[in-house]
């Protein structure tokens, strides 16, 4: 039987699931805030707007499951206010019959000391658009949703870290001994799509989306000079200031795997080059 996946959000991530669904069979509602393309102008912060979408939806049409994978649009705390955590309320008020599936964060672990966690370890992150991150988790899975936290995402066309790399505006923090969790796009998507597809919507959990590879920064910027045959970055301070907050954890996806997904990019590094050529040079993605 054909089954209808809402996507609010069809961004770098939502635009990634949307394909992916299509190609296994779905029919795919997408909303964005522009209206773009062949997606529905929708504002998730205006619930005259989720209203009006859903009223014009038919019988058939009523989403099986509903993914909020909007972003903040490089936004502070009332923009995480607003869409997430009044995103995912007036999605669950206006579809109160639909399985919302929540994509968060894995920048709402706030360890520093280098340890494995899981989503059985605590999150307690220092910074308020985290803690507003958890506020839309709590309200998700109060009402029988799903959350997934995502590691760093990247991707074709676009990766922070090797763009920072290949402009020569990247740094080695201290001794380099940070570890970084990262998860291609596609391996997000295929997640996410995964866990949809079970026969049973795995109601009121919670899934870390990271790579199996995490990496120590000095790590990853030895195998990236390496494979780009350039010199190390310099050492440089802790960037406290980062936007996703200064941590340092290992981030297991140790449940994701053993409900049957993996990733067909595992590493980083093994991804890096066919990324490379996607990336515009001068800027950061």
């Amino acid at each position: 039987m054909n089954r209808t996946l809402l996507i609010a959000g069809v961004g770098y991530l939502g635009s990634e699931l949307r394909d992916q669904a299509h190609a296994a069979g779905w029919s795919v509602i997408g909303l964005s805030k522009s209206g773009e393309g062949d997606t529905i102008a929708c504002d998730l912060t205006s619930l005259p707007d989720l209203t009006a979408v859903a009223q014009s939806l038919s019988p058939a049409q009523q989403p099986d499951a509903i993914v909020h994978s909007a972003s903040s649009g490089r936004g502070g705390p009332e923009a995480y206010q607003a869409v997430f955590v009044d995103g995912c309320a007036n999605l669950l008020r206006t579809f109160p019959q639909s399985p919302l599936l929540f994509v968060s964060s894995t920048s709402v672990y706030g360890q520093t000391d280098g340890s494995t966690v899981t989503e059985e370890s605590p999150a307690h992150p220092d910074r308020e658009t985290s803690r507003l991150l958890l506020q839309a988790e709590d309200t998700t899975l109060s009402a029988a949703g799903c959350v997934v936290r995502l590691a760093g995402i990247y991707g074709p066309g676009r990766s922070v870290i090797l763009q920072r790399f290949l402009n020569d505006n990247a740094g080695i923090e201290e001794d380099g001994q940070r570890i970084l969790n990262q998860i291609h796009r596609d391996d997000a998507a295929s997640a996410i799509l995964h866990l949809l597809g079970q026969n049973t919507f795995p109601a009121g959990q919670l899934f870390n989306i990271a790579d199996s590879t995490p990496l120590h920064q000095i790590d990853c910027f030895r195998g990236l000079a390496q494979l780009f045959h350039k010199p190390l970055p310099p050492t440089v301070p802790r960037d406290l200031n980062r936007k996703r907050a200064w941590t340092n954890k290992r981030v297991s996806n140790a449940k994701l795997l053993q409900s049957g997904w993996s990733p067909r990019f595992p590493d980083f590094l093994q991804a890096a080059p066919a990324i490379a050529p996607s990336l515009s040079s001068g800027r950061n993605a």
